[in-house]
């Protein structure tokens, strides 16, 4: 498993221990902008993630000065000056690029294990699709962030559009935002309830983010990971069928060991115990 990972250019894995692993965008001498081939590394880390019995929990970062400032624009072009196809073949073949980009932050989303984003510096416009996709965000105090796709000319296509209204309840500061492409600050990010958190330092931030990371893997696999797919798919669904999703779901997983194991501790005060690989 670990080949894979050390196969990524432009993403850098860390195992920092008891299951937690830190994902970092790795391209710091572009302020992490995002081209086309590190947009592919992330949706094969996290398809890798998803599968690997090692990580509980992942810590998502940018090296460098900044987090993300978005999209390449010299490194993604959805229009191919030599193609000679009719209007219509040009429009499936823009469509197909756009589903894939898409995905790629889909799967983070879809990763079975949370996955906290710890935002610093630049957080723009498709910084802010990769946000959306995340179980947790939390940013330093100087953090600034954008949904930037109106000032180039488009509407956002890749998650920012689509998820936000599932994360932030007030739709007039969606728009204020969306429609503006203005910056605003990880305080008002976080007013809005974007974020869960802000710190002074990225230092301050990474240490509390760590802190988290590790309280979330020490607890049962079967239950983190469950919680989150639950969560998810609440999200999407009405109360009566999410009601009756979680009911299927405990139907098999509450056999797992673990329920034992969790219980006996947390009634005898006790920290929790080691749990199996799942």
């Amino acid at each position: 498993m670990q080949k894979q990972y050390d196969s990524l250019k432009l993403i850098k894995v860390e195992n920092v221990g008891e299951f937690v692993y830190k994902v970092s965008l790795n391209r710091p001498s572009k302020f992490n902008a995002l081209n086309m081939e590190i947009w592919k590394e992330i949706g094969d880390c996290f398809q890798w993630i998803d599968e690997d019995p090692d990580c509980r929990v992942v810590i998502l970062q940018g090296e460098g000065k900044h987090f993300c400032s978005g999209l390449d624009l010299g490194g993604i072009s959805l229009f191919n000056e030599n193609d000679t196809n009719d209007s219509a073949r040009k429009g499936r073949n823009i469509l197909k690029t756009i589903k894939f980009m898409q995905k790629q932050f889909t799967y983070i989303d879809e990763c079975s294990k949370p996955v906290i984003l710890a935002m610093h510096g630049y957080c723009l416009g498709a910084a802010l699709d990769i946000a959306t996709a995340c179980d947790v965000r939390v940013a330093t105090k100087d953090a600034i962030l954008s949904v930037k796709e109106v000032d180039i000319g488009m509407a956002a296509d890749v998650g920012t559009l689509n998820r936000l209204p599932k994360i932030v309840g007030n739709h007039s500061w969606i728009k204020d935002i969306c429609l503006t492409a203005r910056h605003f600050s990880a305080g008002e990010a976080l007013q809005f309830d974007l974020l869960s958190r802000v710190f002074d330092t990225r230092e301050e931030m990474i240490n509390e983010v760590t802190k988290m990371a590790k309280l979330i893997a020490s607890k049962s696999p079967v239950g983190v990971q469950g919680t989150k797919n639950v969560l998810n798919y609440a999200r999407e669904n009405t109360i009566e069928n999410s009601l009756n999703y979680v009911a299927t779901w405990n139907m098999s997983q509450l056999f797992t060991d673990d329920l034992v194991k969790a219980s006996m501790a947390s009634f005898s005060k006790q920290p929790q115990p080691p749990f199996s690989k799942l």
